[in-house]
């Protein structure tokens, strides 16, 4: 797909961006650094989209890595709502003020509690709740705003008639919440109030005081999705739900239905053109039965409705498209086409699109229109947020645009727009030519800049590694130019929860590449490597060229080593782990020529096993290996750092088990005889990492979970440590250093990308 061709289909312009043009400002600062976000874009799963009705430039969307974002742009560029002040929830919509954009509602983090904000969302505040966590939607009644409806984990709905200050509970309503509307043609003093849950719609003609259910005309109460539109004046009501489809004796049952008359009776609104298939065209379908997971309506046109379909096929129109119906579900046409190969095609390509020449459209995870304009929608996957501006008729990108300067296509340079949602391991810069940079991801892989970090190119097909889900680690040559190792992984998150608590497969294949290139192709240097997840490569540099001697950590089967360049490799166990735990996370080659190894934790049904788990040394190339923390045993380490100019000085960062509060920064001054707990800020501490470039200078990381920031600064040698509250994202995993600019620290982030962090304190 050419340039020429998107511009037939009438695209939106390809909005040309750099992350320094970020609106609300794409820089966050305290006393000692200013931030900002660097690298790719999207890349995560992203939830809850909203689109303020009194301001349709002002949206907000989370992500299930607890970031949260705001635009104020209309999604050309977002910025990271502070963790301090507000966290992401998946199962809430948050909601803006009809009539006043700076005032919020909104769930914060995993728990869901209601918060409040009156300046745009630069601060928020917690209400006090009879209820808990939230799940559905918060709803102000666009005409009297004061008045409130919301849905709680607990499957309840509560309304409120003062703002937020006292609660009612909606007596009768059963069921997960999922949305509200409030009908406009309706008194304010008798508002009619709809509420919809996973088992059913109930209505309230007295201002959410009693409710009754209203489900004539539907198949059966197996609710999907819910929205209603309506304006002052007769007859200017329309609610729309889906309910789950199926195969009835051959014939489609179920899907998007309508109703005229305030949810008396509901009609069938399967009009002309839309899906209803009982047969799956292809293996990429998501079944044989098109299922509607969203439909979305907007109060300033009743009879335009929107709906988002599971797909029953790979290619239109059997795909998961996005139908619009002007005439209140008679007819409808699809018109989200995010693939190039299709000849629909009406989406500004992306760093996906444009490097590998396709895309895999998902039913998503997140829809929201705006109430006074039905033509602005946004749309949220497992990697982009689509948008736009005219009804569908084209799409832009939310999280990343290109640079320009180039041509569209592999190689091509990009730069994000503030959202960052992605999991990275590391940030390199190349030894040899400071202005090549590289980024280690979780779920997109690999990504490498050419220009100090500005712009990003992410590899593609016939460039990528056979393992593409996860590159954890980078060893470069020391005296040849871009040749890079590199340790890949379909399987992500290890060490952290996701892994050890058995929330996620933690077996699959993995292997070590080679690039040649400067990291722009990767091939397999993996002979004789089990095929298992590789988490962590090192290289000798003493030993020769062209022969180098290199170390591979492999999950669940130990330390590898090769002396051909990789070509080949042997084990290397001799007294590492256990049989049981053998899941090496990281390896560290001391300048000294000692080798360390961890082993991090292994859990079972009955708890966290203590074999095989520890941070081990080997004295003699890895022939033997001994544990070196019995002094301080471990259920759960995560990372450790050796001095580079005394190997006896070791840091080694441990989380909370369920039994055992073991969660800190322990450091060993005798090569692990003796270990001091200098530090606990939070339950999962990941690592210290000592400044090169200042003495007595340590950085200290936690993630998931961590209470206040996930950075902490030492300047006096560990003995104190206090927080850079500027950074807004709080799970960090590993700080790494530019060796040409000692003012320069860069962030490796579980979920928030990588942050690059700019010294400005006059005293530093």
């Amino acid at each position: 797909m050419n340039i020429s061709h998107l511009l037939k289909l009438k695209l939106m312009p390809i909005f040309i961006l750099s992350a320094a043009l970020h609106s609300d400002s794409s820089e966050y600062s305290d006393s000692d650094f200013k931030w900002e976000p660097i690298g790719l874009g999207g890349g995560g799963a992203m939830f809850c989209p909203v689109i303020s009705g009194a301001n349709p430039d002002l949206m907000m969307l989370s992500s299930d890595m607890s970031d949260v974002f705001i635009s104020r742009d209309a999604g050309r560029s977002w910025r990271m709502i502070h963790h301090s002040q507000l966290r992401g929830n998946t199962r809430c919509k948050p909601a803006f003020h009809p009539k006043n954009p700076d005032i919020i509602y909104a769930a914060d983090g995993w728990s869901g509690r209601l918060k409040f904000s009156e300046d745009g969302a630069r601060s928020f505040k917690k209400l006090p709740t009879p209820f808990g966590g939230l799940c559905g939607e918060i709803l102000p009644d666009p005409d009297t705003p004061e008045r409130i409806i919301l849905g709680t984990l607990d499957k309840e709905v509560f309304i409120s008639n003062d703002s937020a200050g006292t609660w009612s509970k909606c007596e009768n309503v059963r069921g997960v919440p999922l949305s509200f509307h409030f009908d406009r043609s309706s008194p304010l003093d008798k508002r009619r109030c709809f509420a919809a849950t996973k088992e059913g719609i109930w209505c309230s003609d007295d201002s959410g005081k009693s409710w009754r259910k209203i489900t004539a005309g539907l198949p059966h109460s197996e609710i999907l999705s819910f929205c209603g539109a309506s304006s002052q004046g007769k007859n200017k009501l329309k609610l729309y739900c889906s309910v789950a489809s199926r195969d009835n004796a051959g014939k489609y049952e179920g899907g998007v239905f309508k109703s005229s008359d305030c949810g008396e009776t509901w009609e069938t609104c399967m009009g002309g053109g839309i899906n209803m298939d009982i047969t799956q065209a292809d293996q990429w379908a998501d079944g044989a039965v098109a299922q509607y997971k969203s439909v979305l309506a907007a109060d300033a046109s009743p009879d335009t409705v929107y709906a988002f379909n599971t797909s029953t096929g790979f290619n239109p129109p059997k795909h998961n498209a996005v139908w619009r119906s002007d005439d209140a579900g008679k007819t409808w046409r699809a018109t989200l086409y995010s693939d190039p190969r299709w000849k629909e095609y009406n989406v500004e390509p992306n760093w996906l699109t444009a490097n590998i020449g396709q895309n895999y459209q998902s039913v998503g995870f997140g829809w929201a229109i705006c109430p006074t304009d039905p033509l602005r929608l946004i749309f949220t996957t497992s990697g982009e947020a689509y948008l736009t501006h005219n009804g569908g008729d084209s799409w832009f990108n939310g999280a990343s645009c290109h640079a320009g300067g180039d041509k569209l296509g592999a190689g091509s340079r990009w730069s994000n727009q503030g959202l960052v949602i992605t999991s990275t391991w590391h940030h390199y810069v190349d030894p040899f030519d400071a202005a090549r940079r590289y980024i280690c991801y979780t779920d997109i892989g690999f990504a490498l800049s050419t220009d100090s970090g500005k712009t990003w190119n992410w590899w593609g097909k016939d460039r990528w590694s056979p393992w593409r889900n996860t590159c954890y680690e980078l060893a470069f040559d020391p005296e040849v130019k871009g040749k890079i190792w590199g340790a890949f992984s379909s399987v992500h998150d290890i060490p952290n929860a996701n892994i050890i608590m058995g929330r996620h497969k933690s077996s699959g294949a993995g292997g070590v590449c080679v690039s040649t290139d400067g990291g722009v192709t990767w091939k397999p240097s993996s002979n004789s490597l089990p095929e298992s997840a590789v988490t962590s490569i090192v290289i000798d540099p003493k030993s020769l060229a062209m022969s180098r001697t290199l170390y591979a950590g492999v999950w669940e089967k130990g330390v590898y080593k090769s002396i051909d360049d990789g070509k080949t490799w042997a084990p290397l166990n001799n007294g590492l782990g256990d049989p049981e735990n053998m899941r090496v996370s990281k390896l560290v080659l001391h300048p000294s020529g000692q080798l360390f190894a961890l082993v991090t934790a292994l859990k079972k049904k009955d708890g966290f096993s203590s074999k095989g788990v520890g941070l081990y040394r080997s004295n003699d190339a890895g022939q033997s290996w001994q544990k070196i923390n019995e002094s301080m045993p471990l259920l759960w380490p995560k990372d450790f750092s050796v001095s580079s100019d005394n190997p006896n000085i070791i840091f080694l960062g441990a989380a909370d088990t369920r039994n055992m509060k073991e969660g800190g920064l322990y450091r060993s001054l005798d090569g692990g005889a003796k270990w001091e707990k200098i530090a606990c800020e939070g339950p999962e501490h990941f690592g210290a990492y000592p400044d090169p470039h200042r003495k007595g200078w340590i950085y200290m990381t936690l993630t998931e979970g961590a209470p206040k920031s996930g950075i902490y600064l030492s300047k006096d040698d560990g003995k104190s440590f206090l927080p850079l509250d500027g950074l807004p994202f709080s799970n960090i995993q590993r700080i790494e250093f530019d060796a040409n600019d000692p003012n320069v620290i860069f962030a490796a982030s579980f979920g928030g990308g990588v942050w690059k962090g700019t010294m400005i304190s006059s005293g530093l």
